[in-house]
């Protein structure tokens, strides 16, 4: 057996193994993902929870696609609904719990190519303020290049990063260019909040039951253990 076909026997053998043991699996949908708020949501719930991040595919085959299929009773309306960037998340907590603590774990993040500005940002004439700072300081002279590339008219002025005119980094609502979201990183400023959305759970043992969060519209990664 070829490594990629055992590596897939071995994702859907824990998928169905951990649909059997838990009663609760979510469909969870990652917004602006990063691995390492993924990885501490699975710290933080190591204890009372499995989660798995695969190939829609290789998650879709484990928990079963029809009613004839599925492994266990309603699990096919989860994988029915798999697509783009989502996570299977398996929990004895009930579903009120759970999204109660998601609802608290959303990160503030630096937005990518492609997010749109949440708000404008103009710099002012002036010494360049890396904001994440409390409280802001000037950017050090060797980010002197490297902003002078993303477009900002600089001198040094007492061995500090200066703008000789306002700046207009980015508008609210537009999507950002790479060198918008690189500007914007440099400076501190964050405009994305990641959150792992949590559309809709079934319950596992004993029926299915369907809940659904208001509001809500490579090689496998096992992130359980």
């Amino acid at each position: 057996m070829s490594k990629s076909k055992r590596s897939k026997l071995v994702s859907l053998t824990k998928v169905q193994q951990n649909a059997e043991k838990w009663k609760y699996c979510w469909l969870f949908e990652v917004g602006a993902m990063r691995n390492a708020y993924l990885k501490t949501v699975r710290n933080l719930w190591k204890d009372t929870a499995r989660i798995f991040f695969s190939r829609g595919a290789v998650m879709a085959k484990a928990l079963g696609a029809t009613a004839e299929e599925e492994h266990r009773m309603g699990l096919h309306k989860l994988a029915q609904q798999i697509k783009g960037q989502v996570g299977l998340f398996f929990t004895d907590s009930e579903p009120q719990e759970v999204i109660e603590w998601f609802d608290d774990f959303k990160q503030a993040d630096y937005a990518r190519t492609g997010n749109k500005a949440t708000r404008t940002v103009i710099l002012s004439a002036g010494l360049v303020m890396r904001v994440h700072s409390d409280p802001p300081e000037p950017l050090p002279h060797n980010e002197d290049p490297q902003l002078q590339k993303l477009g900002l008219t600089t001198s040094m002025k007492r061995g500090v990063p200066t703008l000789e005119n306002p700046h207009r980094v980015c508008d609210k609502g537009k999507a950002l260019t790479g060198e918008q979201a690189q500007l914007l990183k440099l400076l501190g400023e964050k405009m994305v909040v990641w959150d792992a959305a949590s559309g809709e759970v079934v319950q596992v043992e004993g029926g299915c039951t369907e809940i659904e969060r208001e509001g809500d519209e490579g090689e496998d990664e096992e992130m359980s253990e």
